[in-house]
């Protein structure tokens, strides 16, 4: 009879090293999982911001083939589909479709192209797609313009400042 085999104090030794073993290969095995769903949200990322840049390269490309019109400033006005254009290009660009934003803001100045919110708006956009020569062209338009406020033509006229482009 082997004694060691049936020894109840050698058994209740081996208990907490078994235990210990146990705990730590669960712990491995949630750590593995967990680098692997960190992984796949870096791969996603990943393919967001390539999506993003692809979507900038072509806007880009688009703005170099055909100049941004010149702002007209002795049309009249249709301010409910100038607000409409504004509402859904601030969509657009917050959901980081940038050709939708562009598309929509340029509607807005062309259904009102007297307004220095349109053309805001339009400088913001160029100016977040490093096309500073257009981004200067319509802050110089809307701080030339003349609203009921003249809140927007301040912040024309304060972004070509900081843009060094008085």
């Amino acid at each position: 009879m082997n004694h060691h085999a049936t020894n109840p104090t050698r058994r209740a030794r081996r208990w907490p090293r078994f235990v210990g073993l146990l705990s730590l290969a669960i712990v491995l095995g949630c750590q593995n999982a967990a680098i692997e769903n960190n992984r796949r949200q870096v791969e996603q990322n990943q393919a967001l911001i390539q999506q993003s840049q692809r979507q900038i390269a072509a806007l880009q490309a688009q703005q170099q083939s055909i100049p941004p019109p010149a702002p007209s400033k002795n049309s009249k006005c249709d301010k409910d589909v100038e607000a409409t254009a504004t509402h859904r290009g601030g969509d657009a660009l917050a959901s980081g479709d940038m050709t939708k934003a562009l598309g929509y803001y340029q509607d807005a100045l062309t259904a009102c192209p007297s307004s220095s919110k349109a053309d805001v708006n339009l400088a913001h956009l160029y100016e977040t797609l490093d096309n500073r020569e257009s981004a200067i062209r319509y802050y110089r338009a809307a701080a030339s313009t003349t609203d009921s406020d003249g809140s927007h033509a301040k912040d024309a006229q304060a972004a070509l400042a900081r843009l060094g482009a008085h």
